[in-house]
């Protein structure tokens, strides 16, 4: 997947009918800026309020995932954010002159295919992802559900879905790095128990429902009246019912449940704004648990509970020593305040400082009670971040870094002497006119001491 954000070449649209709404709508995928997001565009209405889709937007999970803002909603979104996201497009503006999106066939494979025939752009801006750190669990018991997410280098999801039916019984379905989405998963289409339908009728949803827009699973004989009540409610008369389904459908392949399944949690997964790499594996997912989880992972993320996204191991050869550094940076004992770079390419770059009783500064910062200055941590970063930008350049040794600016610096814990501090430093944009704009972290172990955002230029060296 490209490490750049993408948008769309040129706009798509969609028409069709809602699924709980039955309104008639007409939906146009606009490309947008870097930085956009997925946001909808209520044109029906005065203003034509923004809508972005986030999970902190999700209102209702009942029969399909709505968002709202500023008192403005779109439902059932899962489809097409699974097909955009799925595919690669980082931002877009959706127009859409009703409440809830088309449900064209009930799968997404409609929007899958234009988004692959028209095609999608690299923007200037790189991508935002979080790298899952440790094992997260999100569990409804009583329901047998249970979404686990794992640590992991690419993102992959494994579906299981069990319903004690005897018509799907268990079935399994993947989405792995380099699937195709657009064949393997989009076709797959929604579904429901006929023992559902009742009571959404009664509910005054699936307005939009037909058997043409979905699955529908039966799994007891159904009386004659019944049979009649939904030749009327279809506006069929010619229902039957074969293999356990409705009107003797012929499924796309044998899994398809547990494919779409796979596609809704795609889609509300994506809710979350940012990329994630890591590994799920869940049961009985459905958008309350998919987008609840979403919710908690978006809290751990703003609470700075994130933990290193690089692990070094002190018994591996470092990509960088100490006289490589040297000979890159142009500082000196005991002003030199990294010791080893693990990590580096030409965005992210990790290393690490082993904080000693040896250190000048804890001579007089305190001599009762020794603790690293914080300006110094900030110091070391912007050494690091220097390593990053330096890597890049034939001669590093002819070039320095200077700061510009620095926002956000909060210093979270103590950095003491027999710390060993490890610095993470992430490009936030590419480098125009030898400016880097970067983020920067520094831990302990797995606890953020230290974290702010840096501005500096690179300055060739006057002889």
């Amino acid at each position: 997947m490209s490490t750049k954000q993408q948008t769309l070449k040129a706009p798509i649209s969609f028409s069709g009918k809602g699924l709980h709404t039955g309104v008639k709508v007409t939906m146009t995928v606009n490309p947008a800026e870097a930085g956009t997001g997925i946001v909808f565009r209520r044109t029906d209405l005065e203003g034509q309020p923004i809508i972005p889709a986030l999970c902190d937007n999700v209102v209702d999970t009942s029969r399909g995932t709505t968002v709202e803002a500023g008192g403005h909603r779109v439902h059932t979104i899962e489809h097409i954010m699974s097909a955009l996201w799925t595919l690669g497009v980082d931002n877009a503006v959706i127009d859409i002159d009703a409440p809830e999106t088309p449900i064209m066939d009930g799968s997404a494979r409609e929007y899958a295919r234009a988004i692959t025939e028209t095609g999608l752009a690299d923007q200037d801006a790189e991508r935002q992802f979080y790298h899952v750190t440790e094992k997260m669990v999100y569990t409804i018991p009583e329901k047998g559900v249970a979404i686990i997410l794992y640590p992991d280098d690419e993102f992959s999801v494994s579906v299981h879905v069990d319903y004690n039916s005897k018509v799907i019984g268990n079935q399994y379905a993947t989405f792995n790095p380099g699937d195709d989405f657009a064949r393997k998963i989009s076709p797959c289409r929604t579904f429901v128990f006929l023992h559902e339908l009742e009571p959404l009728i009664n509910m005054n949803l699936i307005k939009g429902g037909d058997l043409d827009n979905a699955i529908v699973v039966v799994e007891n004989p159904v009386p004659d009246e019944q049979l009649d009540k939904l030749k009327k409610v279809f506006n069929k008369p010619d229902i039957e019912i074969k293999a356990g389904y409705l009107n003797n459908l012929e499924l796309r392949c044998n899994n398809e449940l547990a494919r779409h399944k796979l596609l809704d949690l795609l889609g509300d997964f994506a809710l979350l704004g940012v990329r994630i790499k890591g590994r799920v594996w869940a049961t009985r997912p459905g958008h309350f648990a998919n987008t609840e989880f979403m919710k908690q992972l978006k809290q751990t993320i703003r609470r700075g509970g994130e933990k290193p996204r690089y692990t070094y191991d002190c018994r591996k050869p470092p990509l960088y020593d100490i006289n490589d550094i040297r000979r890159m940076l142009p500082h000196r004992p005991p002003f030199l305040l990294v010791d080893r770079i693990f990590h580096c390419d030409s965005s992210s770059v990790a290393g690490i400082k082993n904080v000693t009783m040896n250190e000048p500064f804890f001579v007089g910062h305190f001599p009762e009670e020794p603790v690293m200055p914080g300006v110094l941590i900030v110091e070391a970063m912007a050494q690091c971040s220097g390593i990053m930008v330096l890597s890049n350049v034939p001669d590093p040794e002819n070039y320095s870094t200077y700061f510009m600016k620095i926002d956000g610096v909060k210093f979270k814990r103590k950095v003491v002497p027999g710390d060993t501090l490890q610095f993470e430093i992430h490009l936030l944009e590419p480098i125009r006119r030898g400016v880097a704009l970067v983020e920067a972290k520094a831990f302990v172990g797995e606890t953020l001491a230290c974290e702010a955002v840096m501005m500096a230029q690179v300055v060739k060296n006057k002889k």
